[in-house]
């Protein structure tokens, strides 16, 4: 029998069964949706929940701001992925039958609170940062307006995606930042060219799903395509790879596993030689096998041993045969060691990672306080004051603006300000709040609101999907490049930071935007 999908909310369920039934399909059973993750919450947040519902408070409004205390591994700023996936989860958020069974099993809820989750959905309205923005410290990427409850239910699943999407998004712009700092080696003369990156960690992540999310936000943060089959389809991605060290040791010798690739992708296929000797083997078997097949040799990986020293010795051996040839690193690359392989002189034409983005070592940190409630109309800022500095919370209803320089496009601050103040376009004065003597005159300039509206009233009035694109395409290396060339400055509010390199933002309107490099890197809030 042919298996086929479809969606069906709870009160149609027993009506579908029911008709099933009388149709002669005897005994069915309907698997749970699961891209439905409403108990994907902790359990205090129910509870907590009840208390509002106990007290008649489903109907009180209260203000959420999602951030983190401190930038994310090291980078000087973190990158923002995790929007369209909080979209997804909110569109499918309702409470199941199974749902309501398991939560009464545990005698904690009353039966009126059960019946109100059985109804429940999402009106609340959500603003947030697109993928790819770039986002400092204490600034709120993503602000919720709803109910008690509902603002309450959602916490777990918010922080969950954007802990790990931003982890994801800001490990990889690290290393495609490194990757854009190398210089190429052509000819003897020395020529800056774009490193394109392949993601390929999804064996090293923590999880099937995990490892889709770290593709996706690859790309976001500007790598060039995935080794992740699955996530390739799902988000039209480019699906990229070869071969592994298997290939070459399932045959009998190098040059028959090369030769058998070859016979099967003829288009310049590129082989991964240092399974035995990269230089007294691989690469001569490499060069043989397209020779003799009398077809253009694509390149070369190296996934082991002295990278620096062997690309280089690769490019001579293949200057005169393939001197088109790509030389692709490999090897639990990270952007120091990029950084490395660039002040050493390596020779890249490319480069594929995995683990450090797919598993990050340091988390992202990010929080979800409450910062404001409503009273008859009235908005009550909220504020948690803590022994520990850091942990003290900017109270009330905020908006993030970044400030851009007229000329350049680039930017030139953020600021965190009054959800209704107005911001002056006549000049500015950035100053330091922890040293007021550190200011920053800033005229001639545009300001934009860094959040956008994704959901109103419950309804999602953003566009699916379009986080990752610039016009219906990834934004990979090579097309961000092409946006700037020159050097963007961030001034500060907060504290210095020491050259981060950025050279990406994507997400303005959910396109590329502003692909900005080098220069010192200043942190604002």
């Amino acid at each position: 029998m042919e298996k086929f999908t479809i969606n069906l909310d709870e009160k149609r369920k027993e009506e579908f069964l029911k008709l099933l039934a009388e149709n002669g399909f005897g005994e069915v059973t309907l698997k749970e949706d699961e891209t439905n993750m409403s108990l994907m919450t902790d359990f205090y947040e129910l509870t907590m929940s009840q208390v509002n519902f106990d007290n008649n408070e489903q109907n009180d409004i209260a203000y959420f701001d999602g951030f983190f205390r401190r930038e994310p591994l090291d980078a000087g700023y973190g990158l923002i992925g995790g929007t369209d996936s909080l979209i997804e989860y909110i569109e499918n958020l309702h409470f199941t039958d199974s749902d309501i069974e398991y939560l009464r099993s545990t005698n904690k809820f009353n039966e009126g609170f059960l019946e109100y989750l059985r109804n429940f959905k999402f009106k609340g309205d959500i603003w947030a940062m697109p993928d790819g923005t770039p986002v400092f410290r204490n600034e709120p990427f993503i602000t919720v307006r709803g109910n008690k409850i509902e603002t309450k239910i959602i916490e777990t699943a918010i922080l969950a995606i954007y802990n790990s999407q931003i982890a994801y998004t800001t490990a990889a712009r690290k290393i495609v930042e490194a990757a854009n700092g190398i210089d190429v080696v052509v000819e003897d003369e020395k020529t800056h060219e774009l490193i394109p990156i392949m993601e390929f960690g999804a064996r090293r992540a923590y999880g099937c799903n995990a490892a889709i999310d770290a593709s996706k936000c690859a790309v976001i943060a500007g790598c060039a395509g995935t080794s992740n089959t699955k996530a390739a389809k799902m988000y039209g991605l480019t699906a990229m790879g070869t071969m592994a060290h298997s290939c070459v040791m399932e045959a009998k010798s190098e040059y028959e596993a090369f030769k058998k690739y070859a016979n099967s992708f003829k288009n310049k296929p590129l082989f991964l030689v240092d399974t035995f000797d990269t230089l007294k083997s691989g690469i001569p078997n490499a060069i043989k096998v397209c020779k003799e097949l009398g077809i253009e040799l694509g390149g070369i990986r190296i996934d082991s041993g002295d990278l620096a020293y062997l690309s280089k010795e690769a490019q001579k051996l293949l200057k005169e045969a393939f001197p088109n040839a790509v030389i692709c690193l490999s090897n639990g690359l990270n952007a120091p060691a990029i950084k490395s392989l660039k002040q050493q002189g390596a020779v890249i034409g490319s480069i594929g990672c995995g683990d450090n983005i797919a598993s990050p070592d340091k988390r992202v940190g990010a929080v979800y306080k409450i910062c404001a409630t409503e009273e008859n109309g009235k908005l009550i800022p909220k504020i948690k004051v803590s022994e520990d500095k850091i942990k003290t919370t900017n109270p009330g209803l905020k908006k993030v603006w970044r400030f851009y320089d007229k000329e350049t496009g680039y930017a030139l601050g953020d600021i965190i300000a009054r959800h209704n103040e107005t911001i002056p376009l006549d000049g500015y004065t950035f100053v330091n709040h922890e040293d007021t003597l550190q200011t920053k005159d800033v005229t001639n300039y545009t300001v934009r609101e860094l959040q956008v509206p994704i959901f109103k009233n419950g309804e999602m009035i953003a566009i699916k999907k379009l986080y990752i694109y610039s016009n219906n395409k990834p934004a990979t290396v090579e097309e961000a490049s092409k946006l700037s060339k020159e050097g963007y400055k961030v001034y500060s509010i907060s504290e210095v930071k020491s050259n981060p390199e950025i050279n990406a933002e994507v997400g303005a309107e959910y396109t590329a935007h502003n692909i900005n490099k080098t220069n010192k890197f200043i942190n604002g809030i």
